[in-house]
């Protein structure tokens, strides 16, 4: 039986990379990691993650993921912040999927000591 590499990019297996974060044994240490966390949740459909990883002021009451979406990979772009000492953070990335690309700024804080996304700008 081979292992896959996770979904986030990182060459980890998904059980040991991302896979930890979502099942909560374990908080993405960086605001960059919460972000690869959160794609490999898009690709997962896991609907919870991404809502308990959403800061309190800007979450949705619920999301819908498309089972037909097919994310294809993750380039991150540029970090700013985010690292265990700060309290805030940027990641500017481009996820791929089946058709085309997603290109945004996401912004990330800490609450409680935990990463959560804030909010993004789309930059195409």
């Amino acid at each position: 039986m081979t292992t896959r590499a996770c979904p986030c990019g990182l060459p980890e297996p998904y059980e040991t990379c991302c896979g930890r974060c979502h099942s909560g044994a374990a908080a993405a240490p960086t605001a960059e990691a919460l972000m690869r966390s959160r794609y490999s949740a898009f690709v997962q459909r896991d609907a919870g993650y991404l809502l308990r990883t959403w800061h309190p002021r800007t979450r949705p009451a619920r999301i819908d993921l498309d089972p037909a979406m097919r994310w294809t990979g993750l380039e991150i772009l540029e970090t700013g912040a985010g690292s265990a000492f700060h309290t805030t953070g940027t990641v500017t990335f481009r996820a791929s999927y089946r058709g085309g690309s997603l290109h945004e700024r996401s912004r990330f804080e800490r609450v409680d000591g935990a990463w959560v996304y804030v909010d993004g700008d789309f930059l195409d």
